[in-house]
């Protein structure tokens, strides 16, 4: 059988050693190494190539949360399950941006404990349903502010004119539209170009699709 070898890091000896006498019970798991601070997690985790890191939040030093991005970026096959003692939103999804796959709370059950390492072991997302809920509430937040955002620079002409450009008109055929000169249209587009960081027609165009403008003007 196929063990799954997990890496314990906590700067408390005494949840070290509790994970330890826990874990070292199952026929499917392994600890392979242990650490107490950011800095040893890393080096275990380059000396070691665990399966799983159990990785407490708030660790000495740099902390949990980048010695998670520090080894999910040097070693992306490893995943990194936090240990934490309560859902702090915050520090939860700035542990899932570095590269964690979930959390467990210190607190929770030996058998959920297990289950959480073992579906983590398959790729698996791991965090309490309530936790996911709000998360995911503040992701969709995130990306309507941003979809906003998108087009905070475009003035209301310079929008007009993005919607005919990007349906595939040309300067004379939008200016005809919109009862502008041909050149007129030619400086939106130009002033288009430099507000947003875009080079040419082709990136404006797949611009204003990416953030939805036709379904955000069809709104307004």
């Amino acid at each position: 059988m196929m063990k799954t070898r997990i890496l314990l890091v906590d700067d408390h000896d005494i949840v070290r050693l509790g994970l330890m006498t826990l874990l070292s019970d199952q026929p499917d798991m392994e600890v392979i190494g242990e650490a107490s601070t950011a800095g040893e997690a890393v080096k275990a985790a380059e000396k070691h190539s665990p399966d799983v890191v159990l990785m407490d939040i708030r660790l000495p030093g740099e902390g949990g949360i980048e010695a998670t991005r520090q080894i999910t970026t040097q070693f992306p096959n490893v995943k990194v399950v936090m240990l934490t003692s309560f859902a702090d939103d915050e520090l939860v999804m700035r542990a899932i941006n570095a590269g964690a796959v979930g959390y467990v709370l210190k607190q929770v059950g030996n058998e959920e404990l297990i289950r959480a390492i073992q579906a983590a072991a398959r790729g698996e997302a791991v965090l309490d349903p309530s936790t996911t809920a709000r998360l995911l509430t503040r992701v969709r937040a995130a990306e309507r502010k941003a979809e906003e955002d998108a087009f905070h620079d475009i003035s209301d002409r310079e929008m007009d004119v993005l919607l005919h450009l990007a349906k595939g008109k040309t300067n004379a055929e939008i200016g005809k539209l919109l009862n502008l000169s041909e050149k007129t249209v030619g400086n939106y587009v130009s002033s288009m170009f430099e507000k947003l960081h875009l080079n040419n027609r082709i990136e404006l165009a797949a611009y204003a699709y990416e953030h939805h403008l036709f379904e955000r003007v069809g709104k307004e």
